[in-house]
C-alpha cells in the first residue's frame, strides 16, 4: 500500500499551483499529489501537466470537464485514491492558506491512531491571518451552529485541511454524500464521527490567500445552513 496522497482541487489557481506542488513534494519523497482540475480557463491544468515529467510517479492530474464544486472534486479524488491503494489521504487548498509544513505533523497523528485529523483554526484560540472580521465571525458562527444541531464535538467543522485514514473513506458511502460546497466538509466529518471513527484537531495557522480569488459565495453558505439540518434529520431517521 502506498503511503500519503495529498489532494488539491483547483479552479483558476495558476498563480499558486506550481509553488505548492514543489513545496509539498520536497517535504518527503513518499508524498504523492493529485490535482483535480475543473478545466480551469487560466491554464492551471496545463501547468500541472507540464510538471508531471519532473515528478514522475508522484504527481498526477485528474481533469474534469467543467466546474462542479469542491465536494465533487474531492469525491473524484477519493475514488481515485482508493483505486490506487493509498494509506492516508489529505485534503488541502492550493492557495497556501494551509501550510504544507503542517502535513507531516498531521500525518504523525494518523500514524499514532487518529482516524481523521483536522487542521483546526480554532482549537487553540483564533488562528486566522488577514481575514476580514466579518469572515471570521461567519466561520465561528458556522462552527457553533454545526455543534448545536449535530452534536459533533469539533471546533472547526468547516475546516478544509483534513487527513483521513483510508479505512474512513472506505467506510463512508461516497455515493451518498449529498453536498458539494461549504457543507461538504461538515458532511464528511459528521459521517466519520457517526461511524465511530476517532477525530482529532491539530492547531494550524490559516493564512488568507495572497494570489488568486476566493471561491466562496452566497450559495455555498446557504447550502451549509440547510445542510446541517438535513444531516441531523437524516441521522435521526437512520436510527
Amino acid at each position: 500500500m502506498k503511503n500519503t496522497l495529498i489532494v488539491i482541487p483547483t479552479y483558476n489557481e495558476v498563480d499558486n499551483i506550481k509553488a505548492i506542488i514543489c513545496e509539498l513534494l520536497a517535504i518527503d519523497e513518499s508524498y504523492h499529489v493529485v490535482v483535480v482540475d475543473d478545466s480551469s480557463p487560466d491554464g492551471t491544468g496545463s501547468l500541472v501537466d507540464g510538471l508531471i515529467p519532473q515528478y514522475s510517479g508522484r504527481l498526477f492530474l485528474e481533469s474534469r470537464p467543467k466546474k462542479e464544486g469542491l465536494g465533487l472534486a474531492y469525491l473524484h479524488a477519493f475514488r481515485w485514491a482508493l483505486k490506487h491503494n493509498y494509506k492516508f489521504i489529505f485534503e488541502m487548498d492550493a492557495d497556501f492558506s494551509h501550510n504544507p509544513q503542517d502535513v507531516p505533523k498531521m500525518e504523525a497523528e494518523l500514524k499514532k491512531g487518529t482516524d481523521v485529523v483536522i487542521g483546526s483554526r480554532y482549537i487553540d484560540g483564533i488562528n486566522v491571518v488577514n481575514w476580514p472580521l466579518g469572515r471570521i465571525l461567519l466561520s465561528l458562527s458556522a462552527s457553533y451552529y454545526v455543534k448545536f444541531f449535530t452534536g459533533l464535538q469539533v471546533k472547526d467543522p468547516t475546516a478544509g485541511f483534513v487527513g483521513y485514514k483510508v479505512e474512513v473513506l472506505e467506510a463512508i458511502d461516497l455515493d451518498s454524500v449529498r453536498f458539494v460546497g461549504y457543507a461538504f466538509q461538515i458532511e464528511l466529518k459528521y459521517k466519520a464521527w457517526k461511524k465511530g471513527f476517532n477525530l482529532k484537531e491539530h492547531s494550524i495557522i490559516f493564512l488568507n490567500r495572497i494570489k488568486g480569488q476566493s471561491k466562496m459565495n452566497g450559495s455555498i453558505i446557504w447550502e451549509a445552513i440547510y445542510g446541517v439540518v438535513y444531516l441531523r434529520i437524516q441521522s435521526l431517521f437512520k436510527r
